[in-house]
């Protein structure tokens, strides 16, 4: 078995030095170019979206409504079908996401890049959240074009947009397999191997008692479908991102006269300046982009399957709200670790993951913060859990429409969190990030070759919110690609 694991760990090392590194900081740099920064200079418009306010003068006849009194009795069934499927909205659709971005890679996933790339992987964290909001935009916004109709709700992603984006479905069922095996198995491992370990060293309960009521628990919620999920993400992710933002503040003013050398330490850390960090310039890069790519999850080709279920006038609103939910996953939640962990003086203490994190945190505020890094962990672990297996369950009705294999995968997502409990955290991370690092290489190729519509759908919202309009769109308004969009009349 350790065989196994040096051979993926090897192939791990050739994947992220050389060839994910390049492509993920390649496509943010060219797509922060080409949007002009559009994850700066429309800051305003994503609050708003994720506020449900319009960004400017509503229009009426807004997509999927036809506008002609005709047309509207002679489609009275579609437009039924249309306010049933309007059930989940843009910040439902946000919350979905974030709960997956939000979860343990934010607390697990921030310690271990610190434990082995040290103080300096913080800051490369944070250059790909900033230039990588941007992918998350052009990704979200291909969701929305090419999104379909469901029995409850909109769905699509990134083997939808390869299908009729791209014309090549092999490349869909491809990206299919991946992200089923990424999200549905191999992040689970890790969510479930960090809820676990946090659980135990509280409680002193095994953590195979804890698995197996993580599992049941997780069951639960799966069997009920995507508007159950959606529920529970909604109240869920902002009750717990909120929380622990607030508890992470106390730490800082606490802890104020500390934050300048702190910052030094950061950038030093990040260019091998710092005595202590010898040669580790390196690792810190691989290890910043690595776990800054698992938490917020920009370019991986995640996101998108959260963002294609939302009702919105136009596709570029949920690429806005995609790009937000970056920034709130690194630059806010990320770095609320870092600071804890950082300021707590024990980051070199030799402790990894979650364990890392919840002592650092008792280090501040005693045994209160070790109980509140437990509550925190089951709430970022299980909401991450829920989304991933929506991740796969959307993607595998992709590849079938048979709904037995839909059972047999909710099945095998709780086996799989139920053996996540028994393995090592450092052996979860090995497979992990060669199934991440594949499927990102494939979401990346995709979304390079149709970017161009991206940019032409931004050149659309924009033209309407300079007229003072709170933008709308319609399929006939890209005529090269109409036939290949299903929603958006």
């Amino acid at each position: 078995m350790q065989t196994l694991f040096d051979i993926l760990q090897s192939a791990n090392d050739l994947l992220w030095s050389y060839i994910v590194i390049t492509m993920l900081v390649g496509c943010a740099l060219l797509f922060t170019f080409r949007s002009r920064g559009i994850q700066f200079r429309l800051l305003t418009d994503m609050f708003r979206v994720m506020a449900d306010k319009p960004v400017g003068k509503q229009q009426t006849g807004g997509p999927d409504d036809q506008g002609d009194e005709t047309k509207a009795t002679t489609k009275t069934g579609a437009n039924e079908e249309l306010e049933r499927l309007k059930k989940i909205g843009s910040f439902q659709a946000f919350a979905v996401s974030l709960s997956s971005r939000v979860g343990t890679g934010n607390l697990a996933g921030v310690a271990s890049a610190i434990f082995v790339g040290g103080p300096g992987a913080v800051f490369w964290m944070w250059m790909m959240a900033l230039l990588g909001a941007a992918t998350a935009f052009v990704e979200a916004t291909l969701a929305q074009l090419y999104k379909k109709r469901g029995q409850d709700s909109f769905y699509g992603g990134p083997a939808y947009y390869m299908q009729q984006g791209l014309h090549r479905k092999w490349m869909g069922v491809l990206f299919a397999i991946l992200i089923t095996i990424t999200f549905g198995m191999a992040n689970q491992i890790v969510q479930s191997n960090t809820l676990c370990d946090a659980l135990a060293d509280s409680s002193g309960i095994s953590v195979k008692w804890i698995g197996a009521a993580l599992t049941l628990a997780t069951l639960i919620i799966i069997f009920g479908g995507i508007r159950r999920i959606s529920h529970f993400a909604s109240i869920a992710v902002p009750f717990m991102a909120i929380g622990y933002v607030a508890i992470a503040i106390v730490v800082i003013l606490l802890n104020i006269t500390e934050i300048p050398a702190m910052i030094m330490l950061i950038i030093k850390s990040a260019f091998g300046l710092d005595a202590a960090a010898g040669g580790a310039l390196g690792m810190a890069v691989m290890q910043g982009v690595k776990r800054g790519l698992f938490s917020n999850e920009a370019g991986e080709g995640s996101a998108p399957n959260a963002a294609a279920i939302a009702h919105t006038s136009h596709p570029v609103k949920q690429g806005l709200l995609q790009a937000l939910g970056v920034f709130a996953d690194t630059l806010v939640v990320c770095s609320c670790t870092a600071f804890i962990i950082l300021l707590s003086g024990i980051y070199d203490s030799g402790r990894d993951g979650i364990i890392l994190t919840k002592y650092a945190l008792e280090a501040h505020i005693g045994e209160l913060g070790g109980l509140f890094i437990t509550l925190a962990i089951f709430l970022f672990a299980y909401s991450t859990i829920i989304a991933n297996y929506f991740y796969g369950e959307t993607n595998i009705r992709f590849i079938t429409s048979k709904k037995r294999y839909i059972q047999l995968f909710r099945i095998v997502t709780g086996m799989t969190v139920m053996a996540g409990s028994l393995m090592t955290l450092q052996e979860a991370w090995i497979f992990v990030d060669l199934a991440m690092g594949v499927m990102t290489l494939v979401n990346l190729v995709a979304i390079l070759q149709l970017s161009p519509q991206v940019m032409s759908l931004l050149h659309n919202y924009l033209t309407q919110r300079k007229q003072g309009l709170d933008p709308v769109f319609h399929r006939r308004m890209m005529p090269e690609v109409e036939k290949d969009i299903e929603c958006w009349e």
